[in-house]
């Protein structure tokens, strides 16, 4: 956890203040890795806390229990503080960037139990407040998110797995009137071969093509082809694997990298999922050189920009402060990508991916070719840069 998720612990301590003189006790349980650390502070007539941590004896008064806790957090993974009183439990639970608070009826389950039992309920409400695309009741469904790691054996998405599964899921749901459309497409062509064909640049574990995959043929009922490329051997032997356990012949994962591959079939549509900097640049030039219809992306971090020492007249004395530039260079950079994707005769739009407390990479670009190369976008593009001071790798063939 870091200083935000204890600033976040810190304003559900507050407001829990006034209630201490109908508190019985307060229960802290820190957990790291597989280890968890509990104490327990009797409430002595609403003022003062006497508890043991650590083989160290404190007595504080609420406020310095609340800093001493707040305190504690960067050094943890989890946190579950339970107020009791003789009725119901009162809890707050965090985790990494969530801190949720939740009454429940008073539990028996103390620390280690407590903390497990809180963040399952509360992973598992966050789930249904959203009707999924991958439906885990589903039995094809549930067979492939325990095939990738996200589903355990018990038919439950993993806690550790939620935002995960979130971010798959909304992918899926923010292109999902692309797929039909394409879909549409292909079963109203006079083709002989109507699969859709994908590729997937940078495609890591392969999570995004196995759910893709699924939703394709199982949800829009057409037969598909996924292509997933990686330099990394590690990952494209597991999807290998998986691809193998499940029984998705068709799907082949390439240990490459994407500029130097060669497609043996014409693509429908390439995706990249928070491939690295210029990696994702790669992905969208692949996919500008092998004459791909439509490109999805997520890009993830920026530093191509910033390398650079770009410069921004008028604004250059905001430029003086490192985040400032960096966060700048980011929307730039992405900006700069669309309009040279539109120079060149794609429709671009942008959205909010996920919400940024999942992820800050929450930057999603739809890409769909629908005319001609565009002199003047292409100009706007070339004078940007050169006011910038800046080559950008998408530029390069």
């Amino acid at each position: 956890m870091n200083r935000q998720t204890a600033e976040k612990v810190r304003f559900f301590m507050n407001g829990l203040a006034g209630r201490l003189p109908e508190i019985d006790e307060i229960e802290a349980t820190f957990r790291s890795g597989l280890k968890n650390y509990t104490l327990t502070a009797p409430v002595d007539n609403g003022e003062s806390l006497a508890f043991n941590f650590g083989g160290n004896s404190y007595a504080l008064d609420y406020a310095g229990f609340v800093d001493f806790i707040c305190g504690k957090v960067p050094d943890y993974d989890e946190l579950l503080i339970v107020y009791r009183d003789p009725e119901k439990d009162s809890q707050i639970a965090a985790a990494e960037r969530d801190v949720t608070f939740r009454s429940a009826e008073r539990s028996s389950k103390r620390g280690a139990a407590a903390l497990s039992e809180a963040h399952e309920a509360v992973s598992q409400a966050s789930m249904s407040n959203r009707a999924y695309f991958i439906r885990p009741e589903q039995p094809a469904a549930a067979q492939m998110l325990k095939a990738i790691g996200i589903m355990g054996d018990n038919g439950k998405v993993k806690n550790d797995k939620i935002r995960k599964y979130n971010q798959i899921d909304h992918f899926i749901e923010l292109i999902d009137p692309m797929l039909r459309k394409f879909c549409a497409q292909k079963a109203a062509s006079g083709a002989k071969d109507k699969t859709l064909n994908i590729v997937d640049c940078a495609c890591g574990k392969s999570y995004l093509s196995f759910a893709l995959c699924y939703y394709i043929r199982y949800v829009l009922k057409t037969p598909c082809r996924f292509t997933g490329l990686d330099y990394n051997k590690i990952v494209i032997d597991d999807s290998k694997r998986i691809a193998e356990t499940l029984g998705y012949t068709n799907m082949k994962f390439i240990e490459t990298d994407i500029g130097k591959y060669e497609p043996d079939r014409q693509y429908d549509l390439l995706i990249t999922l928070h491939a690295c900097d210029i990696a994702t640049d790669l992905a969208l030039r692949f996919g500008i050189d092998h004459g791909v219809g439509a490109m999805v992306c997520v890009p993830c971090c920026h530093k191509e920009m910033n390398s650079q020492n770009y410069h921004l007249e008028p604004v250059e004395p905001l430029l003086k402060y490192g985040i400032l530039k960096a966060r700048i260079a980011d929307s730039l950079t992405d900006g700069l990508r669309a309009l040279y994707l539109e120079a060149l005769g794609y429709d671009v739009s942008m959205v909010e991916y996920i919400s940024p407390l999942d992820t800050p990479k929450n930057l999603m670009m739809r890409c769909v070719k629908t005319r001609d190369f565009n002199v003047g976008a292409m100009r706007k593009y070339d004078d940007i840069c050169a006011a910038l001071g800046v080559n950008m790798s998408i530029a390069k063939s």
